[in-house]
């Protein structure tokens, strides 16, 4: 079946372009040129993955990718945008971004991620399934930790994280495959924002001693779970 395609982008000519390119790659494409627009079509035609402008009218992208998030945790965005400032890119990936691409781009760099995203999506469980973790329930799809009556809301970045590292506890992830799962590449900035958020993820356990997510230096990290 065609890949559902997704793109949000108020550049009219620009829209267009990718659209074709886009259809020329066997992908079936919905165009919409704001915010509001693409919300609405997410919700009524659903998409395997997203492309969407950061600066729209009525609804900019990332308050449009808020309320997408919302309905799917697991939908691909890739974000394109003339602005590239750290704390741009750092607030879109935090909101649930899985790519950024700046303006202008080359078509053949989009296709490209596009690709990538889509097959890491393909090899993704179908399901969102939750996970025992020691005294913790973490609820993937709603991305949440429960711990006995407590419930602790994760971002879309820590989840994704998590959902990594507890499909292999007792293993050992690669930073590496940690960080092209969650931004799409391999960046210093994006190693250091990774070492932050398992700090935050090893905050979320503390009620539970038993829990550990160890740094494996030079390697990554691993979850692990005494007694277990």
């Amino acid at each position: 079946m065609k890949a559902k395609i997704l793109l949000v982008e108020d550049e009219r000519d620009l829209s267009m372009i990718v659209c074709d390119t886009l259809r020329q790659q066997g992908y079936e494409v919905t165009a919409a040129y704001d915010g509001i627009e693409g919300l609405e079509k997410c919700k009524n035609n659903g998409a395997d993955l997203i492309v969407a402008d950061v600066m729209m009218p009525r609804l900019d992208g990332f308050s449009m990718a808020k309320e997408i998030r919302r309905i799917s945790s697991n939908v691909p965005i890739i974000f394109l945008t003339a602005k590239s400032t750290i704390d741009d890119v750092e607030k879109g990936f935090e909101i649930g971004a899985n790519d950024y691409l700046k303006k202008p781009f080359e078509l053949r760099e989009l296709l490209i991620r596009i690709k990538a995203l889509l097959r890491n999506k393909s090899n993704q469980p179908s399901a969102d399934q939750p996970y025992i973790i020691g005294e913790y329930l973490f609820d993937t799809g709603n991305q949440f930790l429960r711990y006995k009556n407590r419930e602790l809301a994760l971002s879309n970045i820590e989840a994704r994280i998590l959902e990594k590292l507890a499909s292999n506890i007792g293993k050992t992830v690669d930073a590496s495959e940690l960080m092209i799962a969650v931004w799409g590449r391999d960046e210093i900035s994006n190693r250091n924002s990774l070492h932050g958020y398992i700090h935050k993820l090893r905050r979320a356990f503390s009620l539970d001693s038993n829990i550990s997510i160890i740094n494996q230096r030079g390697f990554g990290y691993m979850l692990t779970i005494k007694n277990q």
